[in-house]
């Protein structure tokens, strides 16, 4: 399945709709430090409340730990400063979504990363300025995993 990566989310109601994404899809949630809350937060067990035992969530101190536990081979970064749409990339399996803090979205160091594969934007309308981080995770996840015709769904 595919790998989320949340960069220093700031919300916790926004996590723990991203556990509950994870839950449904069998995606891995990947949170990379530091968190804008404690991962024991009401609001954040409220969000993911019935899921956090059926996801797989891990916490990695900083990026670099991260990119050493996922061993990426191909990296989307998220970010309305990109040209290329979502849905102009074939995803594969293990291919990891990338996206940044809520309040300034993903940092330009982090985009430029040289792990990332490409830098990737969901269309919105010229007067928006952005989508909520996990409604944006849940669109890519599903245009992967609908790619690979939802493998692993209830029927």
């Amino acid at each position: 399945m595919f790998r989320i990566v949340f960069y220093q989310p700031e919300i916790p109601p926004n996590t723990g709709n991203a556990i509950r994404l994870a839950a449904n899809t069998g995606c891995e949630l990947h949170l990379v430090e530091p968190l804008g809350f404690s991962m024991e937060d009401k609001y954040l067990r409220r969000a993911g409340l019935d899921y956090h035992d059926l996801a797989h969530v891990r916490v990695h101190r900083d990026l670099e730990r991260a990119w050493r536990a996922l061993d990426p081979e191909r990296v989307y970064a998220f970010t309305t400063r990109a040209s290329r749409r979502y849905t102009d990339v074939s995803y594969a399996e293990g291919d990891v979504l990338l996206f940044g803090p809520e309040s300034v979205g993903l940092p330009e160091p982090v985009q430029g990363d040289a792990r990332v594969t490409d830098l990737v934007r969901l269309p919105m309308l010229p007067t928006s300025r952005s989508l909520n981080l996990t409604n944006t995770a849940s669109i890519a996840v599903y245009e992967a995993w609908r790619q690979h015709d939802f493998a692993g769904a209830a029927p």
